[in-house]
């Protein structure tokens, strides 16, 4: 996972938030979780395609979130613009 994600000053954590950030054309990278369920990550990734944003596949939903600095998994995580 990239240093990027935890270094990032302006960043969202969380399916709902993530993608509500994408709706509104505030991501630059959308990060999501492999094992997460496909009903939650594949509006995400539909909204990603349809703004040109190639998402950034994360191994589980425990890196994930462990790369956000939080304690429990994240299905998604994106920095913003």
């Amino acid at each position: 996972m990239p240093a990027r994600l935890k270094d990032a000053k302006r960043k969202v954590v969380g399916s709902k938030r993530t993608y509500r950030a994408l709706k509104e054309g505030q991501v630059a990278v959308c990060y999501l979780a492999l094992d997460a369920e496909s009903r939650i990550i594949e509006p995400l990734r539909r909204q990603c395609m349809e703004m040109g944003i190639e998402p950034v596949y994360v191994d589980s939903m425990k890196h994930l979130g462990k790369c956000c600095g939080i304690d429990v998994g994240a299905a998604a995580a994106a920095i913003l613009k």
